[in-house]
């Protein structure tokens, strides 16, 4: 099923990566409940949910805040991702959204615009063999602000040579929703694994 885009002429696509063109956030969940369970700590589903866009640091910091833990962030980080990746085989494209990847692709430029990092978007678009579809990557470390602040996807735009009221955004979360309105720029909501 295509999902509807607002009218417009749009002349670049910015995608959100995880939960967006691929159907990773349960894979990516299961990595950090078995990452942070080593460490005694657990992560309520519906909390990952809501904390989607955020960058892994951040959330591993704000969980030792609330648990009282003092977990290595750079250590569960890195745990994290090595989980994550041993279920790459697993990830499919969010259907929806690889329509508009296909019919779009040489027509118009895209960007992935990311809170993983880079590592681990090029191994989700690796996996799912998209990597060459998008020329521009902006991930964690390479801005200062995170979702909900516009900060990436103005890079993003700025980085195609785009007006960013000339980008259509594809996002599954609150806060990236959130960033690509700050930013000026029109959006689709992709919708959650359990509604698709």
């Amino acid at each position: 099923m295509r999902l509807p885009i607002p009218p417009g002429d749009f002349q670049a696509y910015l995608f959100d990566c995880d939960g967006t063109i691929a159907d990773s956030m349960p894979a990516h969940y299961r990595a950090w409940t078995r990452a942070l369970g080593e460490w005694g700590c657990a992560f309520p589903e519906e909390l990952f949910y809501a904390w989607g866009g955020r960058t892994v640091d951040e959330i591993i910091e704000d969980l030792n805040g609330r648990t009282g833990l003092a977990m290595p962030v750079a250590a569960v980080a890195d745990r994290r991702e090595a989980l994550f990746r041993e279920s790459l085989p697993e990830i499919r494209a969010v259907p929806g959204v690889l329509a508009h990847i296909d019919d779009a692709y040489r027509r118009v430029p895209f960007a992935v615009v990311s809170g993983s990092t880079r590592a681990s978007v090029t191994a989700s678009l690796i996996a799912l063999g998209l990597l060459d579809r998008f020329p521009v990557l902006v991930c964690a470390g390479d801005y200062a602000r995170p979702k909900p602040d516009p900060e990436a996807y103005l890079l993003a735009a700025r980085l195609l040579g785009t007006e960013p009221r000339e980008c259509l955004v594809f996002e599954d979360t609150e806060l990236g929703i959130a960033a690509a309105t700050a930013a000026g720029m029109a959006a689709v909501r992709v919708p959650p694994p359990w509604l698709r």
